[in-house]
């Protein structure tokens, strides 16, 4: 891709992305995410591998499909309210039918099927930006909608979401499939606190971005694919290995680390909100995500010398690491003591 390009889908993405967060017109968001979709398709057919073009098939069927019925459902609210302001849904139906546009656009159960397709036949960069920056404009069409939703159907999308992205994470052997059906789970917990504190969802969803760029780039400077490769990926950065380990515990959720703190929020809010049953049903679904962490941070760390392996180890190489790596990491695991301060703040 040349750097021109580069350039354009860049700052196509970022249009897009603004467009749609900062808009409260129904047709104005549609454009935003409209502009979003068409901005990543070059990013995901770049390589011109069969695999990458059927990603990009799958991506753009499944986008064009939730824009339709997002427009549909927009449409519909406007024929039977005349609004088009985006926190004025009155009606059950258009309701319903914005809600799963929406989950098929974040890749929420039971729309989650593309997503991990879509992962495993692109980049590592531009995986990350799936699973980030291309979630922000869809989560917040969700939280500004967020009073008129139905509690049972986000509730129990929620939960399916926890529960499928743990029990496919179990048996996944490449990374990229590990972190989709990983993003899928974490959206589980988003939108089980999405009606009742929207703003501790926008946190989870904050946090999660920093601890999965982190694991991102962290792959990526080590070209790790699948666990076969990154049990020998110490000989090409001992450290960047020591602390995957430790942003894959923080992804899980383990105290003290930053995971921990969304997971701890969203418990306690429930809690609070009598839904001790949810509460505890997304709790215990977490710990089939934390066993597939636990197997990464495994593989991860298990080759450390003084530890032999069969496989043939890579040379180790001075290649540069990305700058942005090490203030990542350091917000991945050392956040929890400052959660005081972030608590304020929200």
């Amino acid at each position: 891709m040349s750097p021109y390009t580069k350039l354009l889908t860049s700052l196509s993405l970022l249009l897009g992305t603004t467009i749609t967060t900062s808009s409260n017109h129904w047709l104005m968001a549609w454009t935003g995410l409209e502009i979003n979709t068409l901005a990543i398709i070059p990013m995901i057919a770049k390589s011109h591998h069969p695999r990458a073009i059927e990603a990009t098939i799958k991506y753009f069927l499944v986008q064009a499909t939730a824009s339709a019925l997002l427009l549909f459902s927009s449409m519909a609210n406007a024929w039977s309210s005349g609004q088009w302001d985006i926190t004025q849904m009155t009606h059950t139906v258009p309701c319903l039918l914005m809600t799963m546009a929406i989950a098929m656009k974040l890749g929420l159960v039971p729309f989650h099927f593309w997503f991990p397709e879509v992962l495993q036949g692109t980049s590592l960069t531009t995986a990350l930006l799936l699973s980030t920056l291309m979630k922000l404009p869809p989560l917040t069409l969700l939280l500004l909608t967020s009073h008129s939703l139905s509690p049972t159907l986000l509730t129990t999308m929620a939960i399916s979401s926890t529960a499928l992205g743990g029990w496919m994470g179990l048996n996944q052997t490449q990374t990229r499939k590990i972190l989709a059906f990983s993003s899928i789970s974490h959206l589980g917990w988003m939108a089980a606190i999405i009606l009742y504190y929207p703003k501790l969802t926008l946190l989870t969803f904050y946090l999660y971005s920093i601890l999965t760029s982190t694991v991102f780039l962290t792959l990526n400077t080590t070209k790790t694919m699948s666990l076969q490769t990154m049990t020998i990926a110490w000989t090409k950065a001992p450290v960047l290995s020591t602390t995957l380990m430790l942003t894959l515990l923080s992804l899980a959720g383990l105290p003290p680390l930053t995971g921990f703190l969304p997971k701890w929020l969203i418990l306690q809010e429930l809690t609070n909100q009598e839904l001790t049953p949810t509460a505890t049903i997304i709790a215990m679904l977490s710990l089939l995500g934390l066993f597939f962490y636990l197997r990464l941070a495994y593989h991860s760390t298990i080759t450390l010398p003084p530890n032999s392996t069969t496989h043939m180890k890579q040379w180790h190489t001075n290649s540069p690491t990305s700058t942005t790596i090490a203030p990542l990491t350091s917000l991945s695991i050392l956040l929890l003591p400052l959660s005081p301060m972030i608590l304020a703040s929200i």
